[in-house]
């Protein structure tokens, strides 16, 4: 599997970055994913605090131990748990984010992060304090470089102009081009695009119909429009899911595809289909079938 830069850091990350969000519960049956995902080339792997309350951070920890020095581990951080133990609240404060790199470091059992991500992000956050946190982290040496993940332009361009952030997580697909009005700020300051929702929920595959039927809208695609798009991205000639991924990889923003797998099944059907070339000509019908939306709300104040 190919590799590439991220941002501007020395950090080179696979094409495919594995979500283990999505990693059953169940340790062996996560090892064995993960064991899928290392043998096919996945050096990039992407947790988060939150995600099964830190349960997942302990399984992706237990099954990456061995490996450390082989593949780049990422997790976030923002997103703090109510004491009850049910929802959560945006703290992005100092004294949350260094006591979440700590805890995430234990669960994960390792003694650093190669990416550290603000897992969110609003105008209301003292974005000065979570940069000079996250740079104190660095200097510390339990980080390599940090990111944000978020979907709010104001957010990402504040974040940007102020910090050294070499990564930018963005939900991203043929079915959700809105970040693309973008890329001209991540090219400017030389970070990279983190992929997430490449396959747009399971939309951009070939069960695609059969979910496009069961889902009221996606988006600003109406049903009607949904299944419209999604039959005529599989009429193309090359599969949907290929050109799903190849799509997101002619970005030279991007740097890796976030991709999810519950099973070792579904892994190895999206390295399948990453590994199949699919032409500029097919890209560029995909491109003027889909919808080229923006976001409109949390835009930049000109």
């Amino acid at each position: 599997m190919k590799k590439r830069q991220l941002g501007k850091s020395n950090l080179l990350v696979s094409e495919i970055g594995f979500g283990c969000m999505s990693l059953p519960t169940n340790q062996q049956e996560a090892n064995n994913i993960i064991q899928v995902a290392l043998d096919n080339g996945i050096t990039y792997f992407d947790t988060a605090d939150l995600y099964d309350n830190g349960e997942n951070e302990k399984i992706v920890g237990s099954a990456l131990k061995n490996y450390r020095q082989n593949i780049i581990l990422a997790t976030k951080v923002g997103n703090r748990l109510n004491d009850s133990g049910v929802g959560w609240t945006w703290d992005p404060s100092k004294e949350w984010i260094t006591k979440g790199i700590h805890e995430s470091l234990k669960r994960l059992q390792t003694d650093y992060i190669d990416v550290y991500q603000l897992h969110g992000g609003t105008m209301e956050d003292n974005a000065d304090e979570v940069i000079d946190t996250m740079e104190s982290l660095k200097k510390e040496g339990l980080i390599r470089e940090y990111g944000i993940s978020s979907i709010r332009p104001n957010v990402i361009d504040r974040f940007l102009q102020k910090s050294s952030a070499v990564s930018v997580m963005m939900q991203y697909s043929l079915l959700d081009r809105r970040p693309e009005e973008w890329f001209s700020l991540l090219d400017k300051h030389d970070t990279s695009l983190l992929s997430r929702g490449t396959l747009a929920k399971g939309l951009l595959t070939p069960g695609g119909l059969i979910r496009a039927n069961s889902t009221k809208e996606y988006l600003s695609y109406s049903k009607e429009e949904l299944i419209e798009t999604i039959e005529q991205l599989l009429s193309l000639d090359a599969p949907i899911t290929s050109v799903s991924l190849q799509y997101v990889l002619q970005k030279n923003v991007t740097a890796s595809m976030i991709i999810g797998a519950s099973s070792t099944e579904q892994l190895l059907e999206s390295i399948q289909a990453y590994n199949m070339d699919v032409s500029e000509d097919i890209l560029q019908k995909a491109r003027e079938i889909t919808k080229k939306d923006i976001y409109e709300e949390h835009r930049i104040q000109k």
